[in-house]
């Protein structure tokens, strides 16, 4: 039997998918919030391995290299190899990079900018192997990646982040972690546009969560102001960018305003999307392929633009139990299911 673990080491969590012989058996995500510092990694790792266990194969992606731990990209995915490598030896461990493919860690220094960040072509690149034209969109906690896939490979315009955001591939909006100040500058309130408070008072999980959208496990990480996932609570930090308190408005006008914040957010989305689909690389007739934790908001985007809906899950094989943590995991399902001929060699 062929066990192989993909990783995928992010700023905020540490995913981690178990492929046995092409089926993903299980996956779990692991809050890892590297600003706090590399030991991070340590901890979430061995979190990680309680629940998806040792392989002689290991498959990494990353994107924790951006974090403020490390004063450049290549600084930080020498740094996150190295660290990833010491924790599973001496299992065999390789990186993807990108279009590259996998590399060992001796050959990580000549191949830094293609590892930066690039577990989204991770993904992109197997659902060309089960999708040959599709547009593919991984909305997780922190961002969203929109990648035109056609021919049966990803066709993206940017590789690093930089080119990416100019060219509507990336979105830096995401489920959970994303702060409101980021967004829209004025918001309808009580029948007046109300300016926002330039302050991390609220986050899009409270918005997902005051409308009942927010998936159970997608919001890991402490709130905002350290208090109660619960939906008053998230009322109160709402309440608190536009410099009021919950008490001064009923629940009703809190959805409300949750509801023009998610507005806000899905035409962000909706216009990074259009801006891609403007290259027409793919028909009108290509499903939209649906990753992340935010693969409902990807469903409804999906709707509005008269597309079909895949999730991610569907393209792949995976026991019942799996499949949602597998879509949540999308990259780290990716790497172990494409570097399975890789290790097979």
């Amino acid at each position: 039997m062929q066990n192989i673990i993909g990783w995928d080491a992010g700023g905020a969590h540490l995913k981690a998918a178990r492929a046995e012989n092409g089926i993903i058996t299980r996956a779990v995500q692991i809050p890892c919030p590297l600003w706090l510092g590399v030991g991070e990694l340590d901890r979430a790792f061995y979190e990680a391995e309680a629940v998806v266990g040792r392989a002689p194969f290991n498959a990494i992606t990353m994107t924790g290299e951006l974090c403020d731990a490390f004063a450049t990209r290549e600084e930080g995915v020498a740094g996150l190899a190295a660290i990833m490598a010491r924790l599973l030896s001496p299992a065999r461990a390789f990186f993807y990079a990108g279009r590259s493919g996998f590399v060992a860690k001796d050959e990580i220094a000549g191949h830094a900018i293609e590892i930066a960040s690039a577990n989204w072509h991770a993904s992109a690149a197997l659902t060309g192997m089960r999708a040959r034209e599709a547009l593919f969109i991984d909305m997780g906690s922190t961002t969203t990646d929109i990648i035109p896939v056609a021919e049966g490979r990803p066709a993206n315009l940017g590789a690093t982040d930089a080119a990416r955001l100019v060219h509507g591939e990336l979105v830096y909006s995401g489920l959970a972690r994303s702060f409101l100040m980021a967004g829209p500058k004025l918001v309808p309130f009580a029948g007046q546009w109300a300016p926002l408070m330039n302050e991390w008072f609220a986050t899009t999980a409270d918005i997902h969560r005051i409308l009942g959208q927010l998936p159970e496990g997608a919001d890991m990480l402490e709130t905002a102001d350290g208090r109660e996932k619960t939906k008053a609570a998230s009322c109160a930090r709402l309440a608190r960018m536009i410099g009021r308190d919950i008490i001064e408005a009923d629940a009703a006008a809190w959805e409300r305003l949750a509801r023009f914040f998610a507005e806000a957010q899905l035409r962000e989305i909706m216009d990074a999307a259009a801006l891609v689909l403007s290259r027409g690389l793919i028909a009108a007739s290509a499903p939209v392929v649906g990753a992340g934790v935010g693969r409902g908001v990807i469903h409804a985007l999906a709707a509005r633009m008269g597309r079909s809906f895949i999730a991610f899950d569907d393209l792949i094989d995976a026991i019942p139990e799996a499949r949602s943590k597998a879509c949540d995991c999308a990259p780290a399902s990716a790497v172990a299911l494409l570097a399975a001929p890789h290790f097979a060699a």
